[in-house]
């Protein structure tokens, strides 16, 4: 009878012991479930392209289930156009240990690609990968980082200059020597421009203080200015604005945000879209449907005719008609 009762007390303990091991089990399935990723969130510098990139990075995930506040984590860094911030920015992201490297801008990119190779980087407004030494080809990355292009349609662009500013000769163009995304693109721009015949002057700055003396050094010898989509560039263009348009000379930019900042017009990204874009990337590597060395370089299938109608007023300049009718216009 003894036997009995000890037997029965061992039972009901065993099983107790059983259901309470059942709970955890469902407890820690509730907590895979609930498993929150931490992405690292890098940007060059704060100008309106990259700041509208990264917004469209993050509505990117939330449209792929990848939602702030429920089950994924963003530190979000600004270098404010400085190395050693980005520098110290990856290592923070590496010592962390976070689950994805977002990097915006080429100088972020490779920042953050010197200190890891095994976290996936996912890039954006870069504008030629392996140009800048990030993957083995834009079509096969074969590392850890992938991402979208902001490579601009130089030609249409230069077109587009030709046809605003039909009697041009000698074109300017001011950009970052340090950077690059805007050495290819200034190098691409002088090929197609030399080939309409058109003269081309460059002036390189390596901070934002050297953007109004190598603009002034332009005035009087150029009848149109090219800028590329160059950071440097782009967080300051209304200090360079604030010389063209007194000496009336239209700026072609590379992306809108740059012509509602004091440009004219371009033919270019809408990095808001780019950013979305890198935010579905993204959710394919953090969810295992892809891995960032099988992932070529994306870029954008449309690009976005932009006319600053204030700006062509103020230089004297008539916007075709045919123009003015597919543009998105801005004061």
């Amino acid at each position: 009878m003894l036997k009995s009762k000890k037997g029965k007390a061992l039972a009901l303990c065993m099983a107790a012991a059983l259901s309470l091991s059942a709970l955890a089990g469902c407890g820690s399935e509730k907590s895979a479930e609930k498993k929150v990723v931490k992405v690292g969130i890098v940007q060059l510098v704060e100008h309106n392209a990259l700041d509208a990139a990264n917004k469209g990075f993050v509505d990117g995930l939330a449209k792929r289930g990848y939602k702030e506040g429920e089950n994924i984590e963003f530190d979000r860094q600004n270098a404010q156009a400085d190395q050693s911030n980005l520098q110290n920015i990856a290592q923070r992201f590496v010592n962390n240990k976070v689950d994805l490297i977002c990097a915006i801008a080429t100088p972020a990119a490779q920042a953050a690609a010197n200190l890891t190779k095994d976290i996936p980087i996912v890039a954006t407004a870069v504008t030629d990968y392996q140009q800048a030494k990030l993957v083995a080809s834009n079509e096969a990355p074969k590392g850890n980082v992938t991402g979208t292009t902001d490579m601009n349609p130089i030609k249409e662009q230069v077109d587009l200059l030709l046809k605003l500013v039909p009697n041009a000769k000698t074109i300017g163009t001011v950009y970052c020597s340090s950077e690059v995304n805007s050495e290819t693109q200034v190098k691409l721009m002088k090929e197609y421009a030399q080939s309409k015949g058109l003269t081309v002057i460059e002036a390189t700055v390596s901070t934002v203080n050297d953007i109004q003396q190598a603009t002034q050094s332009l005035v009087g010898k150029v009848d149109a200015i090219y800028e590329p989509t160059d950071n440097i560039i782009a967080s300051a263009m209304p200090t360079l604005a604030a010389i063209t348009n007194p000496a009336k000379i239209p700026v072609i930019c590379g992306e809108p945000n740059m012509v509602k900042a004091g440009g004219l017009a371009t033919y270019g990204v809408d990095y808001y879209q780019l950013g979305l874009q890198t935010g579905e990337m993204a959710a394919d590597i953090l969810s295992g449907k892809a891995k960032p060395a099988d992932m070529p370089i994306q870029a954008l299938k449309e690009m976005k005719l932009t006319i600053n109608e204030t700006n062509a007023k103020l230089l004297g300049i008539t916007i075709p008609a045919d123009m003015l009718s597919s543009a998105d216009l801005v004061q």
